[in-house]
């Protein structure tokens, strides 16, 4: 059933309630869901474009473009002295939600790097992540032909958020015996790799290969 609803117009004439970003991307966004409910055109109605617009002048106060530009250049520089899976491995990321599935995401990525750091061929290799419940961190691993790695913040505890140990192909869940590093270790994956290839014995690569990630 289709139906319209007098919301989003009034707000669109009177928006002087909506002082902030939030404040107004919300009423954009409930403005919008009501034209989907109403079958019309999101992108014509009056009402979202006016409170379209509305969002320019909460803006209007901010710095110009190439502040805000440069500013967003600090905090990428920033970011990347400080990476954001340190900080939630140690500040720990159970029983939130956002932070996990940030931990989740960010820890695949650090074992892509270090399966390209190793010289892992695609297809050579699996990255799998569980999650587990909501009071642990859960655990993304990196199982190769030679080598097991885990991430998880559970077990041996801080600093020794990594646990290793070589295998014999992917179908091996044993493998030999374990051994732990840092989420330091796991951010530098040339430098991880060289551990790993020292303690597992592990054959150096073929040839060297190219850089997936900058």
């Amino acid at each position: 059933m289709h139906y319209d609803v007098a919301m989003r117009h009034q707000q669109a004439l009177d928006p002087s309630a909506l002082t902030t970003i939030a404040a107004t991307l919300h009423a954009i966004g409930a403005a919008i869901t009501d034209c989907r409910n109403a079958g019309k055109d999101s992108d014509s109605d009056p009402a979202v474009i006016l409170l379209a617009r509305h969002l320019k002048k909460v803006c209007g106060g901010a710095p110009d473009d190439t502040a805000l530009r440069q500013h967003c250049m600090t905090q990428i520089a920033e970011i990347r002295c400080h990476p954001v899976l340190r900080t939630l491995a140690y500040r720990g990321v159970a029983y939130d939600e956002a932070a996990k599935r940030t931990f989740h995401a960010e820890g695949r990525l650090a074992m892509r790097r270090l399966a390209e750091a190793l010289g892992l061929e695609d297809g050579s290799y699996d990255i799998q992540s569980n999650k587990g419940g909501p009071a642990v961190s859960g655990e993304i691993t990196l199982h190769g032909e030679h080598v097991w790695v885990r991430l998880s913040l559970e077990g041996l505890g801080q600093d020794n958020e990594i646990v290793f140990r070589s295998v014999r192909g992917r179908d091996d869940h044993c493998g030999d015996r374990n051994r732990a590093a840092s989420i330091s270790e796991l951010l530098a994956p040339d430098r991880f790799a060289d551990r790993l290839r020292r303690e597992l014995r592990l054959a150096p690569p073929a040839h060297q290969p190219a850089r997936l990630f900058a």
